[in-house]
């Protein structure tokens, strides 16, 4: 039910109740709709569904036999209606009652109740509106077809009788057949046009449910990429404070007389370090999360103002796995790469080298690098000669690699290498279209550090 508030109206009236969270909402009042719109509502309406259809059928029988008593009297068609005549014209109204229930068991009994009436050579016309009525009601209510032949059946049972009755009265009868062909041409148009409003109506609400799922969709995956973002940075950045912790302790803790205090502080800035930068990703990326212009669609993973820097911050991702223990070659042969495909890159190489410090479970851990722009796609190899992810407790790193490599068109593999340690693939088309697994793509080997 629609609402309004009258133009101007304040927020909230003076002297309103007022709530524990603050003061309760204006009364509003129901917008009663004109009656055009009733009137209009009540055509659309199926008549099978319609409400009060018993009361209002029942109104229109007393209407009906009103009409046909006022024709019986004052019209000369035929003599007036004798006491059967009465009873068979007033009972050919009843049946109307339940007219939208059982409209041919109506029609029928009508006109079993009017053809003795017409044999009587009653007042022809006062029979009339009911026939109508309940031929109208099998129109609207049936199959064009069988509509069509319930009208010629009734019209050829009243010309038999008439013809037995009258001749005259059996040649007027087919003279007016026009108007009971009419009739029932009006009662399927009329059921036509019903069925188109319920095509437009139905099809309104299956829009407005496909906006619905749309809306929930794309507020699942925004949920879905904020998770990975946030997922990306924070365990990157926790993942190395915990090593430099670990340094820091070590160094605390093997030979307190001769503490290495050069050692304590660079493990120390370098947490700090990390902080910062941990910091600044965070910053920027709550404020392009508040950004709600139209320049920025929420559908691109990563858009010209996104967070994550591009193949350009990998070097500084190796220097942050150096800082940790681990010895990292990179190599990135990549020119002119998209901002959503570099992000994607930037992140993967990222969970991949967090990993590997976390599980490599060796001191001497080498982590090789590899990024290059081959056959139109970005491929991204990471290996380590370390022992695995381990027996831990798994988490959504690799569930969000895939989902990075996903949200740009690639693939990506993961697993065990093919001697030692972990390796992960990934191949990241330039363009929209078909590309290679990541594993028959096979890794790429760093030429040069750097």
């Amino acid at each position: 039910m629609d609402f309004y508030e009258p133009p101007g109206a304040p927020p909230c009236r003076r002297g309103a109740p007022l709530a524990e969270d603050g003061p309760v909402q204006a009364t509003t009042t129901a917008a009663r709709p004109r009656r055009g719109e009733r009137i209009m509502a009540a055509v659309n309406r199926d008549p099978r569904t319609a409400p009060h259809a018993l009361r209002n059928d029942a109104l229109l029988a007393v209407a009906v036999a009103v009409l046909g008593t006022a024709l019986a009297l004052f019209t000369d068609e035929g003599r007036r209606p004798d006491t059967l005549g009465w009873v068979l014209l007033l009972a050919a109204q009843v049946p109307l009652v339940w007219r939208r229930r059982h409209p041919m068991l109506v029609l029928a009994v009508v006109v079993a109740l009017v053809v003795p009436y017409h044999a009587l050579d009653n007042n022809h016309a006062a029979p009339t509106p009911a026939s109508y009525v309940a031929l109208y009601t099998v129109a609207v209510t049936g199959r064009p077809l069988r509509t069509l032949l319930t009208g010629m059946t009734v019209l050829a049972i009243s010309v038999s009788v008439m013809l037995t009755v009258n001749t005259h009265q059996a040649v007027e009868l087919l003279r007016i057949s026009g108007w009971i062909v009419a009739m029932l041409f009006f009662g399927v148009d009329v059921r036509f046009y019903r069925q188109y409003v319920a095509s437009i109506v139905e099809r309104a609400e299956r829009a407005e449910r496909t906006r619905e799922e749309e809306a929930r969709r794309r507020v699942a995956e925004e949920r879905l990429r904020i998770a990975r973002d946030l997922h990306d940075l924070l365990a990157h950045s926790i993942t190395l404070i915990g090593v430099q912790t670990s340094v820091a302790a070590h160094v605390l803790a093997a030979d307190p007389e001769r503490l290495d205090r050069a050692a304590v502080a660079k493990a120390l800035d370098d947490i700090a370090e990390t902080c910062r930068s941990a910091r600044g990703e965070l910053r920027t990326t709550l404020e392009v999360l508040r950004e709600h212009t139209a320049d920025d669609s929420w559908q691109a993973p990563y858009g010209a103002h996104g967070p994550l820097p591009g193949l350009d911050g990998l070097p500084d991702l190796a220097g942050a796995a150096r800082a940790a223990g681990a010895e990292v070659e990179l190599s990135v042969r990549a020119d002119g790469v998209p901002p959503a495909v570099g992000a994607a890159a930037y992140r993967i190489v990222q969970e991949a080298l967090t990993n590997a410090v976390r599980h490599g479970g060796r001191a001497d851990l080498t982590v090789r690098v590899g990024v290059a722009d081959r056959d139109g796609a970005l491929r991204v190899s990471v290996t380590d000669d370390g022992a695995g992810t381990g027996g831990g407790t798994p988490g959504f790193g690799l569930v969000g690699m895939r989902e990075r490599a996903r949200s740009v068109g690639g693939t990506l593999d993961a697993g065990p290498g093919p001697e030692e340690g972990f390796e992960v693939l990934a191949v990241l088309p330039l363009t929209r279209g078909d590309v290679p697994s990541a594993r028959t793509a096979g890794p790429l080997r760093p030429e040069g550090v750097r």
